[in-house]
């Protein structure tokens, strides 16, 4: 039986859909790559409400559907209630709960000249630099991590906050500037785990998958 498998089409997102199908290396896959809403506009801040669902609603609508069989996720993108139709099977260990910070000349937050501008797609994780540096401009920024750390690169923000989890598994650790401590950023509770979703009426798929619950 080969399992359709639903995903986001950036880098970051095939990676994990790797991560869990290295676990079943007797099952056969296959990728469904689906354009998310929050792929096609990167211009809508992700503090907006009609982000709820950005990264998810396309690809719930495939499984619905019958596209796909299964989902994998970020879970923190698994925002408000699932569908009824539709549930967790599983939800991975985090690898990293952590914040990173990317900067131009490799400073770290305290490091940081005043008025720098920093980019984050995350209200948290904007007050909490506020909170901690009022003096440095915390704007909203949006694109996969490849086009964030371009936007630093290319001279457009002087810093960026992002996942470890996801720096980690793209391999960018040369360019984590620093480690933020969860006392200035606390850390979303799902950041750095995967969640993998199928239809309620999927008990096959469901007792294949469940095993890897906290894994």
């Amino acid at each position: 039986m080969k399992i359709l498998i639903g995903a986001r089409p950036s880098r970051l997102a095939i990676i994990q859909v790797k991560e869990i199908t290295e676990r079943f290396p007797d099952l056969d896959f296959e990728l469904v790559v689906i354009k998310t809403k929050g792929d096609r506009d990167k211009v809508t801040s992700l503090t907006d409400k009609r982000a709820i669902g950005f990264f998810t609603y396309d690809i719930e609508k495939a499984l619905l559907n019958g596209k796909i069989d299964i989902a994998v996720h970020s879970a923190k993108d698994l925002d408000g209630d699932l569908p009824q139709e539709l549930v967790i099977v599983a939800i991975t260990r985090s690898i990293s709960s952590l914040e990173c910070l990317i900067s131009r000349n490799n400073f770290k937050l305290t490091e940081l000249p005043k008025g720098s501008v920093v980019g984050t797609s995350s209200y948290k994780r904007k007050s909490s630099v506020v909170k901690f540096r009022a003096d440095l401009e915390v704007k909203n920024i949006r694109g996969n991590i490849e086009e964030r750390i371009q936007q630093v690169d290319s001279g457009r923000f002087d810093a960026i906050i992002v996942a470890h989890a996801a720096l980690l598994r793209l391999g960018y650790q040369n360019r984590i500037a620093e480690i933020i401590e969860p006392c200035i950023i606390r850390p979303h509770p799902l950041q750095g785990s995967l969640a993998v979703e199928a239809c309620k009426d999927r008990i096959d798929l469901i007792s294949i998958f469940r095993s890897i619950n906290n894994e």
